[in-house]
């Protein structure tokens, strides 16, 4: 039923009909409303485990090589400022659907409906990061100051489509030169 779940490797390819699958359901998301913005207005309770469509401006961003505009967050640790977040657009979608394989076996049940979330922490994914890999590259410091818009909760059944589709939008510094390492990841 999930299409992460189907892809066991990276050799796998997401089909074109997974991805028009998600383009439908994210336009039909926007059709709630006349105005886009308000799509990521919402009554959910933000909360960990849960994931989050939003729009941030980080604070420090003059001295980021590049950051995610519209972050793809499952939070992992409240602060008394913000939140740790699991930004998942931080890997290429092959890359970014092992690891959600991977975090689907930390969930709390296998109804995936609004009771459903995943049970994990930085603690939790720090100690199995073999079994997680690539979430150090996602893992990132969410100031609630710097949000621009209301949390768009994502419903679980809804997890795959989000998570294929490009709702990233890189903001690179040009005034920083880039490594492999410090550019955007694809």
């Amino acid at each position: 039923m999930y299409i992460f779940q189907e892809l066991n490797d990276a050799s796998k390819n997401i089909t074109f009909q997974d991805t028009k699958n998600a383009q439908t359901w994210f336009q039909q998301q926007v059709k709630e409303t006349t105005d886009p913005y308000k799509t990521f207005k919402n009554t959910e309770t933000f909360g960990l485990g849960k994931l989050f469509l939003f729009i941030y401006d980080p604070k420090h961003k003059a001295t980021l090589p590049f950051y995610d505009m519209y972050p793809l967050v499952f939070p992992l640790d409240m602060k008394p400022d913000g939140f740790l977040g699991l930004n998942l657009h931080y890997l290429p979608p092959a890359a970014r659907g092992s690891l959600m394989n991977a975090l689907y076996t930390t969930s709390n049940n296998d109804k995936y409906n609004e009771s459903t979330k995943l049970l994990i922490s930085y603690d939790i994914l720090r100690q199995s990061a073999t079994k997680f890999a690539g979430f150090q590259n996602c893992v990132k410091q969410y100031l609630l100051g710097y949000v621009r818009s209301g949390f768009h909760y994502v419903n679980p059944k809804d997890w795959d489509k989000a998570l294929l589709l490009p709702t990233q939008k890189w903001v690179v510094n040009p005034n920083i030169k880039y490594s492999s390492k410090a550019s955007p990841p694809y």
